[in-house]
């Protein structure tokens, strides 16, 4: 992770007056066993079989009816669960980060409830405040891993806004949004306003239950953000696809408006820029440029995306232009080009710019340190 005016290494790193290229020599292997290398990478094959990539939840479904939900939950824990989730309970995932944190790796905890955006079901209310209650405990639990969490924020967890807000909701925000010359009452401003006053809002786009609902939606986000900042824990919002993204940047411009004020220790809220979408960069830069006319502190997470196959499915579908680059090696120039940009931003704005380099790529890790060493010779 990138930020301030200096690299952040691993807790087990080199300190900022001895910088060294990192390295991917295969060390962290030395934590697991032959068992636990033998499920990893049957998951990698597994994951990276079509059939079951398409037929997942079908697959699951089956097997809870064949074996019953106990044995097929075993089987599930056993295998794609135990791989990616940190535990069950919080022992179990204070367990887990103990021993990621021998090889320097911090936490970043998620709930992983969300909303798919085609998705035909009603969620209710009662839902959302479900989640709300599990954002809340994520948060605390968040704060609880590290051994010294103090007032600096170095506590991390990762914040899906379709768990608060349903999509439904967020697609009629972004078809408003996206409308040349776009209503002022869809503001961060106005909407700010109501979240902090608890006044009824009234959005002549939408109709009675919206309304409610994006009131009820930005309560919920005003309690996560203004717990998260109490415990001292930064929100990454996660990006989801372009049929929501506008809507879910519009909340955390709104959330940006209250929380990352630069005396408040900010950024408390940051947002999730995918390279892998063709106005990336451009929207990036401009995010840059309103929040420092504001004077807020911003906060970035750059991902590569995760959505390449749904998002240009849903584009051939409804006949528009494919929104993702063309093929990887545009991905990877414009991750370099938000890369370079942020980058500028941190060395030249301190604390008031952050950025996580978010990326399964190894050359771009290679670049981001190598590059913050040569623009902050502190660090070299």
């Amino acid at each position: 992770m990138l930020r301030t005016c200096r690299v952040l290494y691993s807790q087990g790193g080199p300190s900022a007056g001895s910088w060294q290229p990192l390295n991917f020599d295969g060390g962290a292997f030395h934590l697991k066993g032959t068992g636990e290398l033998t499920r990893a990478l049957l998951v990698l094959r597994l994951c990276a079989w079509p059939p079951l990539v398409t037929h997942g939840l079908a697959l699951q479904a089956w097997s809870r009816r064949l074996l019953g939900s106990r044995i097929s939950g075993v089987l599930l824990r056993a295998s794609l669960y135990g791989q990616f989730v940190a535990g069950e309970t919080a022992e179990e995932v204070r367990s887990c980060v103990q021993q990621l944190k021998t090889l320097g790796l911090g936490p970043l905890l998620a709930v992983p409830t969300e909303e798919e955006p085609d998705s035909a079901a009603k969620t209710s209310e009662a839902w959302y405040e479900g989640n709300l209650s599990a954002m809340l405990r994520c948060v605390d639990l968040s704060r609880g891993l590290l051994d010294t969490p103090g007032p600096s924020g170095n506590n991390l967890m990762q914040l899906k806004m379709t768990a608060l807000a349903s999509t439904r909701l967020c697609k009629e925000l972004t078809s408003w949004v996206r409308r040349p010359g776009a209503s002022l009452e869809l503001s961060p401003e106005r909407l700010a306003e109501a979240m902090d006053s608890g006044q009824n809002l009234q959005v002549s786009c939408l109709n009675a239950e919206q309304n409610r609902h994006l009131q009820a939606a930005l309560s919920r986000l005003h309690q996560v953000a203004q717990h998260a900042q109490a415990q001292h824990v930064r929100l990454l919002v996660d990006a989801e696809y372009t049929s929501l993204n506008p809507a879910l940047s519009l909340l955390v411009a709104t959330l940006a408006l209250r929380w990352n004020r630069p005396g408040d220790g900010g950024p408390w809220v940051w947002n999730t820029y995918q390279a892998y979408l063709k106005n990336t960069y451009e929207r990036l830069q401009r995010d840059v440029e309103a929040a420092r006319r504001a004077g807020l502190t911003f906060g970035v997470k750059l991902v590569r995306g995760a959505y390449l196959d749904k998002e240009r499915a849903v584009a051939r579908l409804q006949g528009t232009e494919d929104p993702t680059q063309p093929d990887y090696e545009a991905t990877s120039r414009s991750y370099s080009r938000c890369l370079e940009l942020m980058l500028t931003q941190v060395s030249h704005h301190g604390p008031m710019c952050h950025l996580m380099v978010a990326s399964h790529n190894e050359e771009s890790v290679h670049q981001a340190t190598k590059r913050y060493a040569a623009l902050d010779p502190a660090t070299a």
